[in-house]
């Protein structure tokens, strides 16, 4: 049996999985998709711990429009965003 956090865990990699190149969605929307809107931390959580360079987590940033953390530093972030047009 699948637990809710892994249940969510798998929504979260697969909306993220689907952004497109040159596209942001926030956290807060993010959580929303997968079925809990007040999970945005627990979204921030997950992209976190992900390793996976086909989910492109760089894609996902504040509601404020702040880029938000990245695992691979928030530097990298940036660049990455900013060379799909975004920042």
């Amino acid at each position: 049996m699948i637990s809710k956090n892994k249940m969510f865990k798998e929504k979260v990699l697969k909306i993220v999985g689907k952004i497109k190149r040159g596209r942001v969605l926030t956290y807060k929307q993010v959580a929303k998709l997968a079925g809990n809107p007040l999970a945005y931390r627990a979204v921030g959580n997950i992209l976190n711990g992900n390793h996976n360079p086909k989910i492109p987590c760089h894609r996902v940033i504040r509601s404020d429009g702040k880029p938000g953390g990245y695992n691979r530093g928030v530097k990298k972030k940036e660049n990455l965003l900013r060379k799909e047009g975004i920042f």
